[in-house]
């Protein structure tokens, strides 16, 4: 499986595609950034960012995507305006016919560094061990969008373990799909 990640901004948007196929050790395919001019207006740069994940996702052709959901600012435009970049990702992925997860920053953290508020630094940190990379991802905004794929590649990994003991117990078919990354509804 081929998962595009995306960590959302307007001014930048880090992405990363790994591939893994939740057994094997994943890989990393590419990451980077899609920067945007701070002097153009909002359209032009959503433009930008929708061009961009639209071109990942034509070379890379992903199977699914991992989108950072929103956190709250306090400032409400930062938070209303990050929400439109997301938009655009998401249309992008919709229109590719992708399957979307979209996981909160805790949670992505949580998946990769088992600590839901780890720095930037211990997710690159993480980043670099998980893909057995000799450096981490540069700028920190394109190791989070790696982070999000391997968040979403990790849950494959669980759901297919839990499948796996479950058969070998005696199950006669695979337990439904459970998200790790969801949040506990107890």
């Amino acid at each position: 499986m081929i998962v595009l990640g995306v960590d959302p901004g307007t001014a930048v948007t880090g992405y990363g595609v790994v591939r893994g196929d939740g057994v094997t050790p994943s890989a990393l395919v590419e990451c980077g950034v899609i920067r945007t001019r701070a002097r153009d207006t909002l359209p032009s740069r959503l433009a930008d960012i929708y061009d961009g994940i639209r071109e990942l996702i034509a070379q890379h052709r992903p199977d699914a995507m991992a989108v950072e959901d929103v956190f709250y600012s306090k400032n409400v435009r930062t938070t209303l305006v990050l929400g439109h970049a997301r938009g655009v990702i998401l249309l992008a992925g919709q229109q590719a016919g992708l399957e979307i997860h979209e996981y909160p920053p805790a949670e992505i953290k949580k998946a990769i560094v088992g600590n839901g508020g780890a720095t930037k630094e211990q997710v690159q940190f993480m980043v670099t061990r998980l893909l057995r990379l000799k450096s981490a991802p540069q700028p920190s905004d394109a190791s989070d969008g790696v982070a999000a794929a391997l968040a979403l590649i990790m849950r494959s990994r669980y759901n297919h373990r839990i499948s796996t003991a479950m058969l070998a117990a005696g199950g006669s078919r695979p337990m439904p799909s459970v998200d790790p990354l969801a949040p506990d509804r107890r």
